[in-house]
């Protein structure tokens, strides 16, 4: 069966930025299964997924456009640090949801001053360039229930 929508796709991956960097990767983890079509993964990996088959190995080289977005610099701003009251330290790295206009974003503390904060709505992989390898594990029909929610039930899939 090839990888088409609709299909569950299981791959075994190592992700690297242009440097060479291994950002992330199945290893340790186990394979990661997902709906192909439904959105669970970036776009452009789905599209250089589609039509292969349980033993190939794919190289996949993708803009931040098909990948997390560009950065846009004016996801950070800087905040007052009362903000952060309930708190104990705030530390650069550390993540935030925070209610928006457009609903809730997650922001990461870029830096702390004694006064303000500053956090960044960006991605933390927006404008990379991503580099995959990926192994295609297995390719199967995804089952009912797995198509009226959207995602992979099992080993390597979400829970629901």
């Amino acid at each position: 069966m090839k990888v088409a929508d609709n299909a569950v796709v299981v791959i075994d991956y190592t992700l690297t930025n242009n440097e060479g960097q291994v950002i992330d990767s199945s290893e340790g983890a186990g394979p990661l299964a997902y709906l192909h079509g439904a959105g669970n993964i970036i776009p452009g990996l789905e599209t250089a997924l589609a039509g292969k088959e349980a033993g190939d190995e794919v190289k996949a080289s993708i803009e931040p456009a098909n990948a997390y977005g560009e950065r846009h610099e004016a996801l950070k701003q800087e905040v007052p640090a009362e903000l952060f009251s309930g708190v104990d330290k705030v530390e650069v790295g550390m993540q935030f949801q925070s209610e928006t206009e457009q609903g809730p974003v997650l922001v990461t503390v870029t830096e702390v001053g004694d006064k303000t904060i500053t956090v960044d709505g960006n991605h933390p992989l927006a404008g990379v360039h991503l580099n995959f390898d990926v192994n295609v594990r297995e390719v199967r029909e995804a089952t009912q229930e797995e198509l009226e929610h959207g995602h992979v039930h099992g080993e390597g899939g979400q829970q629901h």
